[in-house]
């Protein structure tokens, strides 16, 4: 099953009462996240998106008005409509994304050591796709790499080093950026997964963009075969490599909860790659919920992506079973 909330099973309970109109919960879950960052961010991602239909941000600021957290998650709320209209393709997206814009420089300019509003107007840099704002052209420390919204990615890293959502979201820039580019998100990933740190979800980051990459070249008609795709050299050890750094290394007690679709991309990747045995210990970390994907970038028929989905999990598990590993 999907649920935005994933494996965060206290986000869960706050937006049943989101859904209802209640923001108190809301509040409470940020003030409790206090300073881990990671985990703030990941909420507040997930809250923006319930709250982005209803007016509830607005009546929290009412009722505490000057309060950071409802200041930040204002700027969320704001920049998930302005990317909604985008994406519905609606005349007033850039009005939207403008606004959005100053409510993430306001929210920065009330919670400095925040890096939400960073991550916030990251996002924004997606509607930007011509780089027409300064802010978008910046060039990268590594010169292999094209001009972007740098200076935001370093803005956030220097407030949450290695954050997840931050590094994500230039990454979908990458894929908007004059039209975009799938080789230039690989070259990124790469990038991301050469240095990226043990421990940290970074280490998944290139499993995203090549299953995208996939996606691409069977929409130009190239015949490639998925599970030998994931069987190559370079792939298989950025596989691992996630697999190692991250889903085996201790998890933090300031860590956010793990994404199930970073967990999703990198059991796909070791089901693909025929390591049923690491695939199967990831699929049970996921429970039972579910993300399109990378499924429906791997499918040869992206509508039944749920059939393979299901297809490698009873695969894995079985597998498994099986072939308990010797004591």
């Amino acid at each position: 099953m999907y649920h935005p909330a994933g494996l965060d099973h206290e986000l869960h309970q706050v937006l049943e009462e989101l859904e209802v109109g209640r923001w108190l919960a809301m509040r409470n879950l940020l003030a409790r996240a206090e300073d881990r960052w990671g985990l703030r961010t990941a909420r507040t991602q997930v809250l923006a998106a319930a709250a982005a239909g209803s007016t509830v941000i607005q009546e929290w600021e009412t009722e505490e008005r000057g309060s950071v957290d409802a200041a930040v998650t204002r700027a969320r709320v704001m920049v998930e409509r302005a990317l909604r209209a985008e994406r519905q393709r609606t005349a007033y997206s850039w009005q939207l994304a403008q606004e959005a814009r100053a409510a993430c420089e306001a929210a920065a300019h009330c919670a400095p050591s925040d890096p939400v509003p960073w991550v916030s107007m990251l996002a924004l840099a997606q509607l930007d796709p011509r780089q027409s704002l300064r802010e978008n052209r910046w060039l990268p420390a590594e010169p292999t790499l094209p001009p972007g919204p740098w200076r935001l990615l370093h803005g956030a890293d220097e407030r949450d080093q290695h954050n997840r959502e931050a590094y994500h979201r230039l990454l979908a820039f990458l894929y908007v950026r004059h039209g975009g580019s799938p080789g230039e998100a690989v070259d990124y990933g790469r990038w991301v997964g050469s240095w990226a740190p043990a421990g940290t979800a970074l280490r998944v980051l290139p499993l995203y963009t090549y299953a995208r990459s996939y996606w691409y070249r069977r929409q130009r008609g190239d015949e490639l075969l998925v599970r030998q795709e994931w069987t190559k050299e370079h792939i298989l050890r950025d596989t691992l490599r996630a697999l190692e750094g991250w889903f085996d290394h201790e998890v933090q007690e300031s860590s956010p909860v793990r994404s199930v679709l970073d967990l999703s991309h990198l059991a796909h990747a070791l089901w693909a790659a025929h390591h049923f045995q690491d695939a199967a210990r990831v699929f049970t970390a996921k429970g039972p919920y579910a993300t399109s994907e990378p499924w429906r970038y791997v499918s040869d028929t992206p509508d039944k992506w749920r059939e393979d989905f299901v297809r490698a999990r009873t695969q894995s598990l079985s597998y498994a079973r099986n072939h308990p590993p010797a004591a």
